[in-house]
Formats: C-alpha cells, structure tokens, sequence
C-alpha cells in the first residue's frame, strides 16, 4: 500500500517486537554510543537518498529492520539519546495535500492481528500494493491535482504525467469534488509474490515519474490501485460501489469484508502465492467506518494497519566467522548468525563460498548482513547491510598451506581439514560405512585417518561417549570396510578424479604410472595427471597404503 519508509518511524516498535528475542549487544557505554551514532547516521543517509533524490539505497525489507535494530539498541541503552532525524524529514514538496496521508502501523505476527481485531467490527481486507503513494483531486468530475506522497502533508506536483499515464481517468461522472488516495503500481501480470518477489517494481514506478518526460510505453506499464476515498460515503460498501461505478474496479474487486480473523490468514496466503497483477508485500486491515477526512493527521491511524508477508531477506548479526577448510584444502569461510527466520525456517550459518569472496566483503563479527534463500531452501548471503564500527581482527588461514595432500593428522591448523578426510572416508562416496559420521570421529580422537583399523571392541568400548553396544556396532562397521573393493579404497582415501583410467590390478602397477601414463586417458588432462601421479608418491599416503596392507586390504 503506502511506501513501506513512508510510515517507518511510527512501526519500528512492532518490528522491534518481532525481533525482542536477539539479545542486547555486551558493548561498554561508549561502543554502544559509538555503533547507535553511526546507525543513526547510515539511515539518515538512507532516508535523504529515498525521500529526497528518489535513489534507493537499500532494499525496504533491510530498510525496516534496520530501523527496528535501531530501537532494540536505544532500548538497551537508554541513556544513549536518540539523534536521528524523522526519516519523512525534507521528504516533502510544494504542494499541500487536501487531506493528508496517513501511513501504516505494521502488524508482526498473526497474535497481534487477532488482538487489533477483538475490539472492532465492520473490518475489510485488501492487498498492500507494492507501488508510489499518490492522491488524486477530482473537481466537477476533473482531474485537478495528482500529487506525490511526500511526508504526507506535502508532496510534488505530478499532474503532468497523470495526464500520460492511461491508468488515471481525467474525466469521472461526478460533479462532487473527489479526493482519492491509492497507489501506482508497475503492471506485473500473473505475478506470484512468492516466486517472484518485488522484481523492482516500486522503484521502476518511481523512476519513471521522476523523468522529465514519459513515454507511452512506459506510460502503458502504470496502474492505479485507490486504497481509500478520504471524503467519501461513510459505509465502506457504499464507497466500494461508487468507486467501482466510477471506473476504479480493482479497488471493489480486491476489498473484502472480514467475519473471522482466520480469513485475514487466508487471504494473506492466498494474495501471497497466487497471481496478482502487481507486486504486493502484505495486507491491510481496514475499519469501514473512520474519522472524516478532515480529522485525518500525517500519522499512523487507529483504523487501519497491515500485515505484510513472510520477508525474503532477512537482516542478520554476525556472531562469529569460521573458515573451514575442506577435504581437498579448499577455505570455505561460514557465518555464525545471530538466529534469524526465512519463510518458516530458521537460519543459523550461511557461507559465503570462497575466501575471495570474504576478502572482497570483509565480514566482521558485529556486522550485519543480509542474508535470502536461494531457489526457496538454500541460505545465500546477498551483502553486508552495514558494518559494525570495531572491526575485529580475524585468524586466516593461509591458502599457499592447504591442498589435497596436506592436513593427514590433527596437526596445528589441520584438525578442519582432517576432519573433512574422515568424514569424506566414512561417506557414501568413500567406504559407505553405516553409523559413521562426524560424531564418530569426533568420539574416537584419532591421530590418523586409518587408527580405526586395528581398534577392538573393547578398546573402542573405552573411548568417552561409546558404551559396549555402541562399540559393537561400530566395529561391525568397521569390518566392512575390509570388504570394500580397491577402488572404492582409493577413492575413500581422496584419490583426484581419474576420468577413463583403469583402476584394476593393484596399488604398485597404479603407483608405476606416471604423470604422462594417467594423461593418456580420455578426461585426465595434464593438470589432473600430475595430480593422481603426485598422490601415489606422497608420503602420508604411502604411510596409509602400508597400514591397509598391513590390515590385509585387498589391492594393497
């Protein structure tokens, strides 16, 4: 409905309650003065760049949040005085509107929506366009006046383009004087906020706006949602009819009358995950009978709030960086976040790929980050929002020191990677050994990757965490990896990919070949070549070939 900034400072409060479950930051008075300062300041810059130039800098979602973690923090710290400006501050224009915008309070959770409910009747729903607030001034059945939403008391004078844009009647059949308020909105047939999210639409409306001039392309791709009649009939239904009758049709078609708080549930679902012509981020409860027009203020209403969907991108705080090395020495930096839910789920870490890629942000503990679901499931750090101003130094592990043949044993630096080998050994890609997994080596505290070999079931009885049934059922495990074929053994034990090579006979006739004899087989290549060649050289793993031919390993 209304530009999700427009009404912000009046609806952090229900944000910061969805959100009272982080913790108050462990920062002495002067960071905790230091960080709220310079959050202050990173909205102000957010607001003048949205409300001002029309550049936005931040998504709304992110926006939102922000602003919420901003309240947490002045709650936490009270004695810290809040010095951010109101964010609609400059915001406004030339022109006065007749009745003022009034903005929305949002609603965090369906427990809330029920509690706004109980003490109300003659409640409607409707969807909450995705769009650019407007009011429309209509006067012996003229458009007169098409004015931006502004700080809602004043905004700009866009009557030129109204005059362009198809979706705006110039000529109403009524003489009265009309004083609409709605919402232009980018024309998205078929769209499934869902799937397909904002797609930008809010931001290609007001682009366009702000052009000097606007093509009748461009014009054609606008619409008009009217939201509310400030000097209308007092009965909602009677509004509705006329809005209809004058040609405004959506607005009759998408309000709808309430009986049960379970239809606002349904009707969020189904706006939610089913086609709309437009980009919507929620619903918005209305009373039908409100104050006249000429009561209303610039503020958020008593009779009105809304309910917006589940987000698709969170904000999230860092608790902690990781990075962990892999079975073939690949550094996969990973954030431990501060607890934060994505469409039902609750995301706790998230990587971030590649150790170029942490360079390239420089994530810090303390920072915040925002973070979506890729393909609805996968969590994906899109950036960071903001950055925490204490900047801890971090322990980063040296690529020139991890690669396929290094980190055999629990060595200083090593314990990621080895952990990696045996968790790989013990895999379905490795030796498929049932019941084995992280937890099982982290019991045992090996010093090899092969010590398991010769343990019997009375000294794996004795390990801390393994009683004798346990003992016995890893030791039937183990015992099956001595029947597992001598490739499945080498590539357990990290072989490279060997493309079309042959890998019968045994561990000498594969170890004689060299780096031209692997090359010769079709997907080898040069590179990959010396690497199988490099492997059956490497003195760790001719240490693990001599322990399986001790165990009387096959092939070894």
């Amino acid at each position: 409905m209304l530009p999700m900034r427009t009404c912000i400072a009046f609806c952090a409060l229900a944000y910061a309650c969805a959100l009272s479950a982080n913790p108050c930051p462990d920062w002495p008075i002067a960071r905790a003065a230091q960080e709220i300062g310079a959050l202050e300041r990173q909205l102000a810059e957010w607001d003048h760049a949205y409300h001002v130039a029309g550049q936005p800098l931040v998504d709304d979602e992110l926006y939102d949040q922000s602003r919420a973690r901003l309240g947490e923090w002045q709650t936490c710290f009270p004695a810290h005085p809040p010095t951010a400006p109101e964010p609609l501050r400059g915001a406004g224009g030339p022109v006065a509107h007749p009745i003022p915008q009034t903005g929305l309070s949002k609603l965090p959770d369906e427990t809330a929506v029920r509690a706004w409910m109980q003490p109300r009747d003659d409640l409607w729903v409707q969807p909450k366009v995705d769009g650019v607030a407007v009011t429309l001034v209509y006067r012996a059945g003229r458009l007169q006046q098409f004015i931006s939403r502004g700080d809602g008391r004043t905004g700009q004078d866009w009557s030129a383009q109204a005059h362009l844009i198809g979706a705006i009647p110039q000529q109403l059949a009524d003489s009265a004087e009309l004083i609409l308020q709605g919402e232009l909105y980018w024309r998205l047939p078929g769209h499934v906020q869902r799937r397909d999210g904002g797609r930008n639409a809010r931001n290609k409306v007001a682009g366009a706006l702000a052009r000097s001039t606007l093509d009748a392309a461009t014009a054609a791709q606008i619409g008009l949602f009217v939201w509310d009649w400030p000097n209308g009939p007092d009965a909602m239904d009677e509004r509705l009819a006329d809005l209809k009758r004058l040609g405004f049709g959506d607005s009759a078609r998408l309000t709808l009358p309430l009986r049960h708080p379970n239809q606002v549930r349904q009707w969020r679902e189904q706006w939610y995950r089913s086609p709309l012509p437009f980009a919507s981020d929620g619903v918005v409860l209305r009373q039908g009978r409100r104050p006249p027009g000429s009561a209303w203020v610039a503020e958020t209403p008593s009779w009105a709030v809304a309910w917006k969907y589940p987000v698709r991108q969170a904000l999230a705080q860092v608790r902690a960086v990781h990075f962990k090395i892999g079975r073939s020495g690949r550094i996969t930096p990973l954030l431990q976040l501060q607890p934060v839910e994505l469409d039902g789920r609750q995301v706790q870490r998230v990587s971030l790929g590649s150790l170029q890629r942490w360079r390239e942000l420089d994530v810090r503990p303390g920072d915040q980050v925002n973070i979506a679901l890729a393909g609805l499931t996968i969590p994906r750090l899109e950036g960071v929002t903001w950055r925490t101003q204490v900047r801890d130094k971090l322990t980063v592990p040296d690529p020139a020191a991890y690669h396929a043949l290094s980190c055999w044993r629990p060595s200083a630096g090593c314990a990621s990677q080895f952990a990696a080998r045996q968790q790989w050994l013990s895999s379905k890609q490795g030796l498929a050994l049932p019941g084995v997994g992280a937890g099982t080596w982290e019991k045992l505290q090996l010093q090899g990757l092969l010590d398991w070999l010769p343990l019997s079931e009375t000294e794996l009885a004795s390990r801390p965490g393994l009683g004798p049934r346990s003992a016995a059922k890893l030791r039937a495990s183990f015992d099956l990896a001595r029947q597992r074929s001598f490739s499945q053994w080498l590539r357990a034990l990290g072989l490279p990919p060997n493309g079309s090579a042959p890998l019968e006979g045994d561990w000498d006739s594969l170890a004689a070949r060299d780096a031209r004899a692997w090359d010769a087989y079709a997907g080898v290549g040069a590179s990959r070549a010396a690497q199988l060649a490099a492997f059956f050289r490497a003195p760790e793993v001719v240490q693990l070939r001599a322990q399986l031919h001790a165990a009387g390993v096959e092939g070894f």
